[in-house]
C-alpha cells in the first residue's frame, strides 16, 4: 500500500457501554443505521465493507482487524470519483470505557493531505450521527424511566419509592429545581417524603412524549391536586449515564 503519512483524529464520548457501541460495527442493520440504506459490513477479517452516501456516492473497503469490544480497522476508498482509490486509506476505531459510557477514538490515515482535509467535517458529522443512533438504541426506555421517576413523587410507601428510584437513578443523582438542591438518593428520598407532607395528594405525571438526544431527555409534566385540577406545569431535563440511569435531573416550573 502507498505510505499513509497524513492522519485525521477525532474523539467523542457516548453515554453507552462499549458492548452496546461495538455492535454497530458488527451488525449490518445497525451499520446501515448510521451510514445509510444499502451500507453493510461483513464483520470478520477480510470481510467487505460498503458505505452508501447521499447522491449515490459509494465507499468500499475490507475489514483488517476486528477485536470486540475494543477495536475495528478497515480500509476505505471510493468506487468512483477522485478523492481516494479503493484500499487507499485506513480507518481505525478504538473504544475505551469512560465511567458508565464509552470513549470512541477514530484515526483515519491518508496518502494525501488534501484528502484528509476533505474528510474533517464529514467525520465530525458522521460521528455525531453515530452517537445519536447508539443513544436512541440504548436509551429507548427513557420514557418508562421518566414515568417511574414521576410516580415515585406521589408514592406514599417509602420502601416502594426507594426501589423505584434505585431502578432508574444513580445513587449520586442530583436534583435541582426552584425548591430543591439535592445531592444523591439519600437526599432526594426524604425530600419527597417532606413534599408529600406539605403538598398532600399532589400527583406529577408526564405530559406528552419525551425528547431524547445523546442521553439527555426532556419531559414536560403536569402536577394535579387531589381534586384533579392542574396546580402547575413544567419541564424536567434528565441526564442519563451509560447504564441508562439518571445522573442528574433539573426541573423547570412554567406556572
Amino acid at each position: 500500500m502507498t505510505p499513509l503519512p497524513h492522519r485525521l483524529d477525532r474523539t467523542i464520548t457516548i453515554r453507552a457501554p462499549r458492548a452496546a457501541v461495538f455492535r454497530f460495527f458488527t451488525d449490518p442493520a445497525r451499520w446501515a443505521a448510521w451510514w445509510g440504506a444499502g451500507s453493510t459490513i461483513d464483520a470478520r477479517p477480510g470481510g467487505r465493507v460498503v458505505i452508501r452516501m447521499p447522491g449515490g456516492v459509494e465507499v468500499t473497503g475490507e475489514v483488517v482487524e476486528l477485536a470486540p469490544p475494543d477495536r475495528l480497522v478497515f480500509t476505505y476508498g471510493f468506487t468512483s470519483g477522485a478523492p481516494i482509490p479503493p484500499g487507499g486509506s485506513i480507518v481505525t476505531i478504538r473504544l475505551e470505557p469512560d465511567g458508565t459510557g464509552t470513549k470512541l477514538s477514530l484515526s483515519h490515515a491518508f496518502a494525501e493531505a488534501a484528502a484528509r482535509d476533505q474528510h474533517v467535517q464529514g467525520w465530525r458529522y458522521q460521528l455525531a450521527v453515530f452517537g445519536n443512533v447508539v443513544s436512541d438504541d440504548v436509551h429507548a426506555g427513557a420514557a418508562a424511566h421518566v414515568d417511574a421517576w414521576f410516580r415515585a413523587w406521589s408514592d406514599p410507601d417509602a420502601e416502594s419509592r426507594r426501589r423505584a428510584l434505585d431502578a432508574v437513578a444513580a445513587p449520586g443523582v442530583q436534583f435541582h429545581d426552584r425548591y430543591s438542591l439535592l445531592d444523591g438518593l439519600d437526599d432526594v428520598l426524604p425530600h419527597i417524603a417532606a413534599s408529600q407532607r406539605f403538598m398532600p395528594g399532589l400527583v406529577i405525571a408526564r405530559d406528552g412524549d419525551v425528547r431524547q438526544c445523546q442521553g439527555t431527555v426532556l419531559a414536560d409534566w403536569v402536577a394535579t391536586g387531589p381534586d384533579g385540577q392542574p396546580r402547575g406545569r413544567g419541564t424536567n431535563v434528565f441526564v442519563c449515564g451509560g447504564d441508562g440511569k439518571f445522573t442528574s435531573v433539573t426541573g423547570f416550573w412554567r406556572s
